[in-house]
């Protein structure tokens, strides 16, 4: 409803001047009407008219001057009364206006109140769904009440999730074991990871609810890759949305990328390099080998964009059915553990395309492998730093002796991939992450490979993994003759040391 202003009259329009003067222009109309029709007679008769009603018209004028009198006290008397009129009204609106505002103030501080009493039940019960607010990645399932500042009340929609399973490994009773079972790693390795991993990840607690732990944020992340279970499993199992752990995924792997991966993913040193190098010599007795290549192919959905780019022929034959891919292409030391990574070039690439998009060969072909050269299998092309098995038919003692001794370096990288993909189950089918993202979280499995096999956690039996990835020798797989002259000088030194042939036993590469 508006209220609207109204203008009274002040005492000055009334002035006793004015008014007299009006009164006074009024008595002369009056007079002149009076007189109107003595114009009509003769000067004569008007004069003696005149004198004839001398005597009456004193009498005439005193009583409209007592008239006029009486009128303007009206006059004063209805002034005076609409400005008390009009105070009264003021001070009733102003009255009124006070009641108003008082009224809202004391229903605002009821608000106040009970919104920091449910704020703070909520913080002391420990649950996030009970405050007053839903976090961004919950999904929204169950009813709540809260207070606002209109004195209406504002639904929210929360969902109360069962956190046990994690509290229970969490626990520091529960077995080692299990833990193991669960997440690929002993508590302890879990636990460094946790800390190294602590200034990325973690984040600050709100007035609207608590932030997740650290530990838990990077447990949703290794369970998912262990597992490779749908994110629908993985908020069943932790008690969050599932936007929340998709989101939780990215972060963390994003972290282990950028933390983690400086330090346990590097091209060795000088030092580091040269015991590697004895290590596949002593086992091998090849020289200057510095690491065992290998590429390996991830299941994907199809693209959206270049489909074909990305389809795998090879996999849609054997499996009958369309199949796409991205490629992960590593070098691992004698310990299986990954100095190198190109990771992402789409599945219809071959070995050697992949080798040739990687970083690792522009630093080979500016010079920064010195007397090192890397092995792989037929895939791979012959240059001077990468040594490769012979592919053709009918070959020499010699040239067959090579390809077993080559063969076991090989293996070195086979195995090492298969225990990559064994212990991170997500690597095995086709994931629900992005295309653009996967690089990040198979870049993050490679990481927590390398954790792991530093720190000898042995991969339970039934993880173990059988790769089914196709060698497709390339048409120019000897790029020099210089590669090959080198080559048939290792074959032919094996052969006449005693180092290769038929029935050799191999030597183990740890």
């Amino acid at each position: 409803m508006e209220i609207g202003s109204f203008t009274f009259l002040s005492p000055e329009d009334f002035s006793f001047n004015n008014n007299y003067n009006s009164d006074f222009s009024w008595f002369l109309d009056m007079e002149t009407g009076f007189n109107r029709n003595t114009k009509k007679r003769g000067r004569k008769d008007f004069e003696e008219s005149l004198v004839s009603e001398k005597s009456g018209f004193g009498d005439i004028l005193s009583s409209i001057l007592m008239l006029d009198e009486e009128a303007k006290q009206e006059q004063y008397q209805w002034v005076t009364n609409s400005d008390q009129d009009s105070a009264f009204f003021q001070a009733n609106y102003k009255g009124n206006v006070q009641e108003m505002n008082g009224y809202f103030e004391n229903q605002f501080s009821e608000m106040n109140q009970l919104d920091n009493s449910s704020n703070k039940r909520a913080r002391k019960s420990g649950s996030p769904a009970a405050a007053a607010t839903v976090s961004a990645g919950s999904d929204n399932v169950g009813p709540s009440q809260s207070g606002s500042g209109s004195g209406q009340q504002r639904r929210l929609w929360v969902k109360d999730r069962s956190k046990d399973w994690w509290t229970k490994c969490n626990h520091p009773d529960f077995p080692d074991e299990e833990f193991k079972r669960a997440f690929r790693m002993s508590k302890a390795t879990f636990n460094m990871v946790c800390e190294e991993l602590e200034p990325a990840v973690t984040k600050k607690n709100t007035m609207l609810r608590d932030a997740i732990p650290v530990r838990q944020r990077v447990a949703v992340c290794i369970w998912r890759l262990a597992t490779g279970e749908p994110l629908r499993m993985v908020s069943k199992r932790f008690g969050l949305g599932i936007s929340t752990c998709h989101k939780l995924v990215l972060e963390v792997c994003a972290a282990i990328k950028t933390v983690l991966m400086p330090k346990f993913v590097q091209w060795p040193d000088e030092h580091k390099m040269k015991s590697i190098k004895q290590a596949f010599e002593s086992a091998s007795g090849i020289p200057n080998v510095g690491g065992s290549m290998y590429t390996t192919h991830v299941p994907i959905i199809a693209p959206k964009v270049s489909v074909a780019a990305y389809f795998n022929k090879k996999h849609t034959e054997r499996n009958q059915k369309n199949s796409y891919s991205i490629t992960l292409q590593g070098v691992v030391d004698q310990a299986g553990a990954f100095t190198d990574l190109c990771i992402g070039w789409p599945g219809s690439m071959s070995d050697d395309q992949i080798l040739e998009k990687s970083a690792f060969h522009q630093r080979a072909t500016r010079g920064h492998l010195k007397d090192v050269c890397v092995v792989g299998n037929k895939g791979y092309p012959l240059m001077d730093w990468v040594l490769v098995p012979y592919s053709h038919q009918n070959l020499t003692w010699a040239q067959h002796a090579f390809n077993e001794k080559i063969g076991e370096i090989e293996k070195v990288a086979k195995e090492a991939f298969a225990r990559l993909k064994g212990r991170w189950s997500c690597l095995q089918k086709r994931t629900e992450v992005k295309l653009q993202e996967l690089p990040v979280v198979l870049g993050a499995c490679c990481v927590l490979h390398n954790i792991c096999e530093m720190r000898n956690e042995v991969m339970a039996p039934e993880l173990k993994f059988e790769l089914f990835d196709d060698e497709v020798i390339p048409d120019n797989n000897i790029r020099s003759m210089a590669s090959g002259q080198a080559r048939d000088h290792i074959a032919h030194n094996l052969l006449h040391h005693g180092l290769g042939g038929r029935g050799t036993s191999s030597t183990a590469f740890l």
